[in-house]
């Protein structure tokens, strides 16, 4: 039965709903990611700016500490909107996918405007020469990060939706005949089959009713029965 007026417009509320919340959940992430994102340290030696160590791996750090937030973020407001939600539907997909898109976006503005300045002259100028100072937090791999979230939550709810959401009737087979499993049904106002076998059709007896005549001359004349027989 397709969803009703009423029931679309609700479908679109709870939709837009979820991509607020999951937009305002970015705020969150952003500022676990501030905390937990390894530093980059630098040192200046009042002519330039060079990291302290350079092979060190902060940067990428910083980078795969991003993408394993989201990928939980992801992951929990996936089974929260399951949860809620077990029905699903395309605009609740929808909404999940753009919450979390939303939500990295903004996780990653808060992360980098609350972190160490972008202003790296400056800040090496008021730490002083030979002084470590913090680089900006910044992420290098800006696409995949940005999309870690989206893409867990889509694949998550659509797993649990597979899995454990509400399955469609199956549809029933009707049988028809004695002895039939299955197969076409017969035509409306179709007349009974042949017979095989000795029993004679109406109109097998009506010949023979009307062949009489001849029967009685010596020939072979029909029988209620519809076997022959010699007079």
């Amino acid at each position: 039965m397709p969803p009703t007026a009423a029931e679309r417009r609700a479908e679109l509320v709870r939709a837009a709903v979820t991509a607020l919340l999951l937009t305002a959940a970015g705020l969150l992430l952003g500022l676990l990611w501030l905390w937990l994102a390894p530093r980059v340290p630098l040192v200046s030696d009042d002519t330039a700016v060079y990291l302290k160590d350079s092979e060190g791996e902060e940067a990428i750090g910083a980078d795969g500490t991003f993408v394993l937030l989201a990928l939980a973020f992801g992951l929990v407001s996936a089974v929260a909107v399951f949860l809620l939600r077990r029905r699903g539907g395309i605009p609740l997909v929808v909404g999940l996918a753009l919450g979390g898109l939303l939500g990295s976006l903004l996780a990653w503005g808060v992360g980098t405007w609350l972190g160490p300045t972008s202003d790296v002259v400056a800040h090496a100028k008021e730490a002083g020469k030979g002084v470590t100072f913090d680089a900006p937090l910044e992420l290098h791999a800006v696409g995949a990060a940005v999309l870690a979230w989206p893409i867990a939550a889509m694949i998550v709810h659509l797993l649990l939706t597979w899995v454990f959401g509400p399955r469609d009737p199956e549809p029933e087979w009707e049988f028809w005949g004695s002895g039939q499993a299955f197969g076409p049904a017969p035509a409306p106002g179709a007349g009974a089959g042949v017979v095989d076998g000795p029993s004679a059709s109406v109109d097998s007896g009506a010949g023979a009713e009307g062949d009489s005549g001849a029967g009685a001359d010596g020939g072979a004349s029909g029988t209620a029965d519809g076997w022959p027989r010699r007079s």
